[in-house]
């Protein structure tokens, strides 16, 4: 699948703490898919104040996870902390950054902040199905902060399109890094002895999560069926 916009140098990907509940397993799908588009990814936690405080101290840990591969993570504890809010904003020149992440956990919201007066509609979750109202149709381009920001169309779930196990295995930057220290040249980190990415696993260098969601996609890849997780 092509990214919706052309030259797209990163991504702010939007991932919401409650409604819809925050997803590993969709946060390692999307960046999956930046990955394999070379879109350099930041994640941007949202609806932090509507997370009961054991729940947010949890994701933040998982954040901290993907801090360390090398994902830049903006939490605010207070929505729209201007802080933060220039922090993203300082990431935007001289590139196109595209908006991206799961219906419903608030892209036009935090984009009506980083760029007032642009007064995006935004749209009431449906609870029945905790999925987001799509309210994004179309690609925009808006000038901000020297470079350029495309509000793309939301996604409820994505599939893993158009790759092979072999790329499913480089996308994840974390293992990449580590596979010239495994024994075997092509090691897909599953079954073979000597595997530098299963050691650094069993000594808790890597997430367990994004090991097993890399398991779980190998299969899909394989011609399962994709089974959505919820965490």
């Amino acid at each position: 699948g092509a990214p919706p916009v052309a030259n797209v140098d990163q991504a702010v990907l939007i991932t919401s703490a409650v409604e819809p509940d925050f997803s590993k397993n969709l946060l390692d799908r999307f960046l999956v898919y930046l990955e394999g588009h070379d879109i350099h990814a930041e994640i941007y936690l949202t609806k932090t104040d509507l997370t009961k405080p054991q729940r947010l101290t949890k994701i933040r840990q998982d954040l901290a996870g993907y801090t360390k591969i090398g994902y830049p993570v903006f939490a605010p504890d207070k929505p729209f902390d201007p802080t933060i809010l220039a922090q993203v904003q300082a990431s935007f020149a001289d590139k196109l950054t595209i908006f991206t992440g799961q219906t419903g956990a608030g892209k036009s919201t935090l984009l009506n902040h980083l760029v007032p007066g642009l007064d995006l509609a935004t749209a009431a979750i449906s609870h029945a199905l905790n999925r987001g109202r799509h309210t994004t149709r179309t690609t925009d381009l808006y000038p901000i902060h020297g470079g350029l920001v495309a509000d793309t169309p939301g996604f409820s779930s994505l599939g893993l399109l158009d790759v092979t196990l072999d790329d499913l295995r480089d996308r994840f930057p974390e293992f990449a890094a580590l596979a010239p220290n495994c024994k075997f040249r092509g090691c897909q980190h599953v079954s073979e002895p000597h595997c530098a990415v299963k050691a650094a696993l069993a000594a808790g260098d890597i997430m367990q999560s994004r090991y097993d969601n890399y398991l779980q996609f190998r299969e899909e890849l394989s011609g399962k069926r994709p089974v959505y997780k919820k965490k």
